[in-house]
């Protein structure tokens, strides 16, 4: 009998080989389910399987009442950089640790947000689309500027955001950038100045957002920073769908108040019935900036790495609430 049991949730990886290499240098047995989309499925899992040591999650929340029911539980693991789907306080109050994966796909996604931002200054989808309709010109979709001309404005300046600074400094692009947490000296290494997040939604040409979820930045950008931004600047968004208000963008978008947006995320997905789909200024991606192989497989890993060891007692380098190992 193995000495750890662990599930792994989702059907987002068709491969699990990496974490059962893994956890099986510790003797935990894998078990994996494709059918829990919600804590209720979850529930009614647990009932027919008993109870586990560790649970690997990439969509389905973990919060109190699924806490309530693990009575042996030692271990979240978030496939992700956000951890906003598992109830972090709660989890502490039942002496569950919370990993993380908080650097797997920084180049993925800071490629990304610049793709979809010259993607945008270059208005590379809307030209694609017209001469792939029989149209020839461009005219339909200026006015154009120079890039080396505008300001990039970045909202968080974390392990994404300073990555998607330096690689931008090489296109001349003036860089500025707003985040309560980061130091003037740190700015500076990238040659950037730290603005309030008003400053930077007024001067922005292009705005690139770079925040987790929470309390502090649901709905960041509604309807007051939609009116403060300049009628022909982008926003993009690689970071998470509610961090913009979508209600507010469909009205700053209707009222022609902004150029556009690139949205690689979004307040609900997959996308259904989405208004935002009937604007050419709106460029949208299925949530894919994380993703390339190597990002997968890095994620995979480092994920199983961290269960394993809260399992057997080390302290998880991608630990969340590390007031439980202080």
């Amino acid at each position: 009998m193995s000495h750890f049991k662990v599930l792994v949730m989702d059907n987002f990886y068709p491969n699990i080989s990496n974490e059962r290499r893994i956890l099986g240098k510790i003797d935990a047995e894998l078990l994996r389910t494709h059918d829990c989309k919600t804590e209720d499925d979850l529930l009614r899992f647990i009932d027919q399987k008993g109870q586990f040591d560790a649970i690997m999650t990439t969509f389905v929340p973990v919060r109190k009442k699924v806490l309530d029911s693990l009575s042996k539980l030692k271990v979240v693991a978030r496939y992700g950089v956000g951890y906003d789907i598992i109830d972090i306080r709660e989890a502490s109050k039942h002496n569950v640790s919370v990993v993380y994966v908080p650097d797997y796909c920084i180049e993925e996604v800071s490629d990304h947000a610049i793709a979809l931002l010259f993607a945008c200054s270059r208005k590379i989808v809307q030209l694609n689309k017209h001469e792939k309709s029989g149209k020839w010109g461009f005219h339909i979709v200026k006015p154009f500027y120079r890039l080396n001309e505008c300001t990039l404005g970045i909202i968080g300046l974390g392990r994404i955001g300073s990555k998607v600074a330096k690689k931008m400094s090489s296109f001349g692009i003036n860089i500025i950038a707003c985040d309560p947490f980061i130091s003037e000296e740190k700015a500076k290494r990238y040659n950037i100045k730290l603005v309030s997040l008003s400053k930077l939604l007024k001067d922005s040409d292009y705005i690139t957002l770079h925040v987790p979820l929470n309390k502090d930045t649901y709905h960041l950008i509604g309807k007051n920073e939609f009116n403060l931004i300049k009628k022909n600047a982008y926003i993009i968004n690689t970071s998470r769908g509610k961090v913009i208000n979508e209600k507010d963008l469909l009205e700053a978008l209707e009222g022609n108040k902004i150029g556009g947006a690139a949205l690689d995320v979004l307040e609900e997905e997959p996308i259904h019935n989405n208004p935002l789909i009937n604007f050419e200024n709106i460029i949208l991606t299925p949530h894919t900036a994380f993703h390339s192989e190597s990002s997968q497989a890095e994620l995979q890993i480092k994920a199983a790495e961290g269960v394993a060891d809260a399992l057997i007692g080390k302290k998880p380098k991608y630990l969340v609430n590390n007031e439980l190992w202080s």
